[in-house]
């Protein structure tokens, strides 16, 4: 007797709050019957949407308008340590393609790349490889010095995360309170950051935030 042996669809989430951005990724998979799509708008409903759905790959843009995608990366690694992430950016700095990866990401697609490259990285990513692509590889690859020398390789995932918020202008009780921890711990952390990228006040830290893209 033949059996029929049915293969289960992959659940992609995509968690991006660029409408343009979801639909085109839904347009990209619409005709493959093998691949379900799901989507958030922001770090918290994909949060959500993660722990309910479930699903066997999450794509997660780094600029989300709540709280970073790293920090959402955190966030759903701490919740499910074998989650499958590709981070999906219009940052192809190869000090965050490095941090992406250290963080636990296992994939990582410029939003500039060639659309087809993240089919490969859901279907890579999904088999259990790693997927970067090649463009994005080949500049890792041969910028050690300046990935070594961005200030991003020298902090902590909360480190970063702060930072951004602070960046792009949210005061000390909005950090804590977006990221849930205390005011004391963000003030604390804060004084932390201006020594280690020596900022003389809390408008050059600002001001370095800007510099280094993280919004």
């Amino acid at each position: 007797m033949v059996q029929n042996t049915v293969k289960s669809a992959i659940r992609v989430l995509i968690v991006d709050d660029h409408p343009v951005v979801v639909s085109g990724c839904r347009s990209l998979f619409a005709a493959d019957a093998s691949v379900k799509v799901d989507e958030a708008g922001d770090a918290k409903s994909g949060q959500v949407a993660f722990a309910t759905g479930k699903p066997d790959v999450t794509i997660i843009d780094i600029n989300l308008p709540d709280v970073s995608g790293f920090e959402l990366m955190r966030r759903i690694r701490k919740e499910d340590p074998d989650a499958k992430i590709i981070m999906f950016s219009m940052n192809n700095d190869p000090a965050f393609v490095v941090r992406s990866v250290e963080m636990g990401a296992q994939g990582f697609v410029a939003k500039s790349d060639d659309p087809r490259m993240l089919v490969n990285a859901v279907r890579k990513v999904a088999a259990g490889d790693k997927f970067i692509s090649p463009q994005l590889a080949e500049a890792v690859t041969f910028s050690g010095a300046s990935i070594k020398a961005n200030p991003a390789t020298q902090m902590t995932a909360r480190e970063l995360e702060i930072l951004r918020l602070l960046g792009r202008g949210d005061k000390i009780a909005e950090v804590a309170d977006a990221l849930d921890i205390s005011y004391k711990t963000v003030a604390n952390t804060t004084s932390l950051l201006k020594q280690k990228l020596g900022a003389k006040n809390h408008s050059d830290l600002i001001r370095i935030a800007v510099e280094m893209r993280l919004s």
